[in-house]
């Protein structure tokens, strides 16, 4: 299956796909592309980033397009595809606040399970998705636009509910959401927390209580994270040398930037790449 809406205009783009044909499988490999997958029938094991990962069914992964994806052609998965264009989360935010919960570079895509009344909600916003496919007048794309918005919009507010703490504020959390934003945005640059603190006016304490109190990875470890995830995309998908690398992650002394991946990895940067070179070939 692959149905898709196209405006050449402004090259906007939507796919719905379960990715069993050569036309959607190319879209793995395209640049710029969001990615969020559901898995309706049984567990499916993918690939992200060069590792494996098990999507449970009825569970649900968003992509963003830095994520680089490998989805066999088996039958039990469904996903939305969708560039910038036709939707872009940033400059949506205020509308559907998935920024920093749903979409991130994160090392460990968010993952979200349905249960119960969720899973007939979701069959219900996809079978009317699909349904608006077969439209084709001057209103489809923002039809499309608008149930995509709805997804999205349920989607964090599953991913909310899944915080160990539901008492916390949503101004609290909002500001683990715009951590996770000003990370994504400054990662190459600022290696500290105590430089996010200071552009979110907190203290990096107050930041490690907040983090810990909704069960979160730590402020510095999302840094860190954040950092090897770049790291590793680099050394599996482009041929720049380890040097190159850390300079692109605003490491002045390559040593240094090899001694940190080691410490976080268990490998240098050389005998990371050299240990998935063969699995990627």
């Amino acid at each position: 299956m692959r149905l898709e809406y196209k405006d050449f205009k402004d090259e906007s783009l939507l796919i719905l796909t379960n990715f069993n044909c050569d036309k959607s499988q190319h879209l793995l490999k395209r640049k710029g592309n969001y990615k969020i997958l559901w898995s309706i029938n049984k567990d499916i094991t993918i690939g992200i980033d060069g590792y494996t990962i098990v999507l449970k069914k009825n569970q649900m992964i968003f992509c963003t397009p830095l994520n680089v994806l490998d989805i066999s052609k088996e039958k039990g998965l469904i996903a939305i595809v969708f560039n910038r264009e036709f939707y872009c989360i940033r400059d949506h935010d205020q509308e559907v606040s998935c920024n920093g919960f749903l979409f991130f570079g994160s090392s460990t895509p968010p993952v979200i399970t349905l249960l119960g009344e969720d899973i007939s909600c979701y069959k219900a916003m996809f079978y009317i998705l699909e349904e608006e496919f077969k439209e084709n007048d001057h209103i489809q794309g923002e039809m499309l636009r608008v149930l995509l918005k709805r997804i999205l919009i349920k989607s964090t507010r599953l991913i909310r509910k899944g915080f160990n703490d539901i008492t916390i504020p949503s101004t609290q959390l909002d500001i683990v959401r715009q951590y996770n934003i000003l990370v994504e945005k400054h990662f190459r640059e600022k290696h500290q927390v105590l430089e996010y603190a200071e552009m979110l006016c907190k203290t990096p304490k107050t930041l490690s209580v907040l983090f810990k109190k909704i069960g979160d990875e730590l402020p510095l470890a999302i840094i860190n994270n954040r950092i090897i995830l770049e790291a590793k995309r680099l050394l599996l998908y482009s041929n720049k040398t380890a040097k190159e690398i850390a300079y692109e992650l605003g490491y002045n002394e390559s040593g240094h930037f090899s001694r940190f991946f080691k410490k976080e990895v268990g490998l240098s940067p050389i005998n990371f790449k050299k240990s998935k070179g063969d699995s990627l070939a």
